[in-house]
């Protein structure tokens, strides 16, 4: 039998999912008990924003979209819709938050990912779908990493201000990674505060 190229691309998009660890199945078959993880096909959204190729749950609740497209398409073309349709979630359906933070777009072959936490969310190639339990452990992290790094890139400004005009002998001088970053920050924390940590 052949099949339509988006229909191959699901064939491909199902299997890749099982292989994480997902739970696939149709809509009309929902049952979000049947695995910590489970992924439903063709599922409708608000009036206005049409069906979601597939919605991600996490411990039953809605944490994300993917959407199929068939092999040879352009993906960073499609990252709206996916964006789009991670704002068009039904009010009745738990969720962990609007938009929904996990957004993929997927031939099969190729699959991008975004986090929509991100302060300034894009898609990454990433090589196979993640498996629910790092969705799930994302989840409870209060921010993405690109968030931290800009954290660290205030801390360091916040740090080159407070130490400019130190006239005591403590200097500030750039770190060289995060690590590096955060140890500074709470060097200076103790100095100004006097409150030392061991």
């Amino acid at each position: 039998m052949n099949l339509k190229p988006e229909d191959e691309a699901r064939v491909k998009i199902d299997g890749l999912l099982k292989a994480a660890g997902w739970s696939v199945q149709n809509y009309k078959d929902l049952s979000l008990g049947a695995s910590l993880g489970v992924v439903v096909r063709n599922f409708p959204l608000k009036s206005g924003f049409g069906f979601a190729d597939y919605l991600l749950f996490v411990d039953r609740r809605a944490v994300g979209v993917l959407e199929a497209k068939p092999e040879g398409t352009t993906l960073s073309g499609v990252a709206e819709q996916s964006g789009r349709y991670a704002l068009g979630l039904p009010d009745n359906i738990p969720h962990v938050g609007v938009p929904l933070p996990f957004a993929y777009e997927s031939t099969g072959s190729e699959t991008l990912f975004r986090d929509l936490r991100d302060p300034d969310p894009r898609s990454r190639r990433v090589f196979a779908f993640h498996k629910l339990e790092v969705l799930n452990e994302w989840l409870l992290q209060d921010s993405m990493l690109r968030a931290k790094l800009d954290n660290v890139a205030l801390y360091v400004q916040i740090g080159e201000r407070l130490f400019k005009d130190a006239d005591d002998g403590f200097t500030c001088r750039v770190a060289h990674n995060a690590g590096e970053a955060i140890s500074l920050i709470e060097a200076g924390f103790e100095y100004i505060t006097g409150e030392y940590t061991d």
